[in-house]
């Protein structure tokens, strides 16, 4: 493995920021300390800070040996939110706020990034620019999108952009990266049958939405076994159904939520019309009535096919062919996915190990995302953070793709 020494030699100081942004987390836009943490560490380290894109995010520029006269740019990105949820965690740097925790890892990917910004600002020994993106609001709040709405791409002209997310279960050393799509597309949907209520008792005196509802919650998953073709991915999961107050009550509606994921937007425009369609008809066939919304979140995230494997060629220079491995799509979201729309780029996985990384007073479950015991493995931030320099570095000193 191939870690630049200086970035072993930081580590601990890295890490220990790290810790200190675990212990406060702040949730999709509410970024401030975090932002001021990360702003006041780039301003040490001589570089440039822009602030207030998308709201709480911080923008980064460092120069190469040409002070960026060659025009070329490269973009690195690290969300910085954490999530609304309980730390069960009681170690030392176990969060200090009640019902939030970076249970997703942003901590670590904010302090790789850092660890990445702090070498690039000591040894400019490549032409043009690296922009460091430091995003909020990953969590729901599409960060991304807003930092691009704000002129991201227009006042900062980049050739491509990466970003990175670490991977619980995989072995520490590993890397993953694939073209084409890596993650789904994230979207909602709420329908509310409408019925006639009645006594329990006397069902025939009223129109009873809760088997409407159930017929259409079985007749979903025919539109995924049925409709769409068997090579493609599509998940309908509903996930909420609230009716009713009493036993004894036939309620007047039934509401169903839940979400749809994708990789496609062919695939996606077929589930929901096929959707509308099932539940409209659905509950027509009762007598009922039906409002319909459908939400359209994150797109899906699509990795260019040059970048993700000028991506694996800077992993395999690091820890090894045989370390670099295909990245399986994931139906979870991701709104680097807004960037991947704009830019070219790629989006890659750096494997988090199995927990055994955890301090001594971490919770009793297991060390995945979105989990109460998790924690990022600090051994990641000096391989991440060479990943990040290498990639920057190589991708300014290759010749400009036409």
């Amino acid at each position: 493995m191939k870690i630049i020494d200086s970035l072993v030699t930081q580590a601990a100081a890295i890490a220990a920021l790290r810790r200190d942004i675990h212990a406060h987390p702040e949730l999709c836009f509410q970024e401030v300390r975090t932002a001021d943490v990360v702003a006041g560490k780039l301003a040490e380290w001589g570089i440039p800070v822009h602030r207030g894109m998308g709201t709480t995010g911080v923008f980064g520029i460092v120069h190469g040996r040409d002070g960026g006269a060659s025009g070329r740019g490269v973009g690195l990105r690290a969300d910085m939110d954490a999530l609304p949820m309980q730390e069960s965690n009681t170690f030392a740097h176990t969060s200090q706020h009640a019902g939030k925790m970076h249970a997703c890892g942003h901590d670590g990917h904010t302090a790789m990034l850092l660890a990445a910004a702090q070498h690039l600002a000591n040894n400019r020994d490549f032409y043009g620019t690296v922009y460091l993106i430091f995003q909020p609001a990953e969590e729901g709040g599409g960060g991304a999108r807003e930092m691009i709405k704000d002129g991201l791409f227009d006042k900062f002209p980049m050739e491509a952009v990466f970003g990175m997310h670490n991977w619980p279960g995989g072995q520490v050393g590993t890397f993953a990266v694939s073209a084409g799509p890596v993650m789904a597309s994230s979207n909602e949907f709420k329908i509310v049958v409408r019925g006639k209520g009645s006594h329990a008792a006397m069902p025939h005196n009223g129109i009873d939405p809760v088997p409407v509802a159930c017929q259409m919650v079985l007749a979903f998953q025919s539109i995924i076994s049925r409709n769409k073709k068997p090579m493609d991915a599509g998940v309908i999961s509903v996930t909420m159904i609230n009716a009713g107050e009493a036993t004894n009550v036939v309620p007047d509606f039934c509401e169903l939520q839940g979400t749809v994921r994708t990789f496609s937007t062919e695939v996606l425009d077929l589930i929901e019309q096929r959707m509308k369609t099932v539940a409209e008809h659905t509950c027509a066939a009762f007598d009922a009535s039906c409002e319909f919304e459908f939400a359209r979140n994150y797109p899906p995230t699509i990795n260019s096919a040059p970048e993700a494997d000028f991506a694996r060629q800077v992993m395999e220079g690091i820890v090894g062919a045989g370390q670099v491995v295909a990245q399986e799509p994931t139906m979870g979201a991701e709104d680097f996915s807004y960037m991947l729309q704009a830019k070219p780029g790629a989006y890659c996985f750096i494997a988090n190990g199995e927990g055994d990384h955890r301090d001594i007073g971490h919770g009793g479950g297991p060390c995945t995302l979105h989990n109460p015991s998790y924690d990022f493995n600090d051994d990641l931030i000096p391989l991440g953070a060479t990943y990040w320099v290498q990639l920057a570095s190589r991708w300014l000193d290759t010749p400009a793709r036409a």
